[in-house]
């Protein structure tokens, strides 16, 4: 027996209040038409750990709920992304932020067992299995008027609430979704977006560094575009509803939208982009109003790089120009034709001649004939 405690209860023991309390039982509470998933139950942050294979510790250092890996100063070497800055030809730029190793193996897991059981719209085609940019321009081939429309910084977009909401939809207790929101989010270091160039739009330019700063889904992350396409639900709904009620046809691929159609819908083409704009502002997003495009049928009709007048296909110049590049390798050598010094310039070669192959196979047999005979080092 403890004496002093006893002491202490005899003489003060009136004071105290005796409360039996007993931890609360986390239970998996998924929306009625989630419980058809199959997604694997975890109720609490050990089960978690466990589940992805790694210590509790270990969890909360990947999962960064605080956001300490993005703070001023932070070492390089304690981050959990790798970050690559790209220029395209508008002069704008796209950061690529990419898990290293260990956290990929954890989205991997991630995309494989929860997210890939989670049902999309049948609009979207984008980082779907058996879908590409040839089923998201089918729709549209042949239709007397396309109508393009872009959505603006995609990926930083969705914030690590609105993820959180989806893993709670999913079922899962919200000290778990938080985790998993945590895993699947980051947030850009500022000094790596110090380094940026100013784009072409400076305002454009500032609204996308703060949506960077807030934590987000890293464009390069394996999880990021499955979770994209699922909170994307329903703005699919929405805009396939609109589309259906002018009598059009919708399809998405990641953050390009689709709508074409024949009759009013082409009558009242320039008032229903209005309302497919309203649609995004309302659902959160940006449009990027410098790339909507209506199409009319005399005109070239293009969507992700494909003309579609009549059937899908590669656009003749660009076509020729490949052609000519092969055959310059051919004469000269490959690296006279590297002129952007690409460490990887066979396989960028061979991932536009495979693009070609997918779209059109003749024309890709012709370019494919003529990489086969280049003399590499």
């Amino acid at each position: 027996r403890d004496r002093g405690l006893l002491r202490a209860y005899e003489n003060y023991g009136h004071r105290i209040n005796v409360i039996t309390s007993f931890p609360e039982v986390q239970e998996m509470c998924p929306v009625p038409a989630a419980r058809t998933w199959g997604v694997p139950p975890i109720r609490t942050e050990g089960e978690l750990a466990t589940w992805l294979g790694i210590e509790l510790n270990e969890l909360y250092w990947f999962s960064d709920v605080a956001g300490f890996g993005a703070r001023l100063g932070a070492p390089p070497k304690t981050r959990h992304y790798s970050y690559w800055i790209l220029t395209k030809r508008s002069g704008n730029i796209r950061l690529i932020e990419a898990p290293k190793s260990r956290l990929k193996a954890l989205h991997r897991k991630i995309l494989s067992e929860i997210l890939e059981r989670v049902p999309i719209h049948d609009a979207a085609h984008g980082f779907v299995k058996a879908r590409s940019i040839t089923t998201f321009a089918a729709p549209h081939i042949g239709r007397r008027v396309v109508l393009k429309m872009d959505l603006q910084d995609f990926f930083p977009s969705f914030h690590a609430a609105r993820i959180q909401t989806l893993f709670r939809t999913i079922g899962y207790p919200e000290r778990v979704a938080d985790l998993f929101s945590g895993l699947c989010c980051a947030s850009t270091p500022r000094e790596l977006w110090k380094q940026m160039p100013i784009e072409v739009n400076p305002q454009q330019w500032r609204e996308s560094r703060d949506l960077y700063f807030r934590t987000h889904l890293p464009q390069g992350a394996p999880t990021s575009p499955a979770l994209a396409n699922i909170c994307c639900y329903r703005l699919d709904c929405r805009l396939a509803s609109l589309a259906n009620s002018a009598g059009a046809a919708y399809t998405r691929y990641a953050d390009d939208l689709a709508f074409s159609g024949v009759g009013q819908f082409v009558r009242g083409i320039e008032r229903f982009a209005n309302h497919v704009a309203a649609v995004l502002l309302d659902e959160g997003f940006s449009v990027n109003f410098r790339k909507t495009r209506i199409m009319r049928h005399g005109v070239r009709q293009r969507l992700t790089g494909l003309v579609i007048n009549q059937h899908p296909n590669v656009p003749r110049d660009e076509f020729d120009r490949l052609k000519a590049i092969l055959t310059n390798c051919v004469r000269l050598g490959p690296d006279t034709q590297n002129r952007e010094g690409l460490s990887h310039w066979r396989q960028h070669l061979e991932g536009r001649i495979g693009f070609v192959e997918m779209v059109n196979p003749k024309r890709g047999a012709k370019l494919r004939r003529i990489f086969d005979v280049i003399a590499w080092n």
